[in-house]
């Protein structure tokens, strides 16, 4: 019963974590090769 009912919550919250990380990845690349820009535009 245990190990079905850790199974069933896992698979359940399994796509949405996916999801969140993969657009967490997304903003931090974005931001990582925004930064060029942003400190250029702030040095020049």
């Amino acid at each position: 019963m245990k190990f079905q009912r850790k199974f069933g919550n896992r698979r359940k919250s399994n796509p949405k974590r996916g999801l969140f990380l993969i657009a967490l990845l997304i903003l931090v690349l974005f931001l990582w090769y925004q930064a060029e820009n942003i400190l250029a535009s702030i040095f020049d």
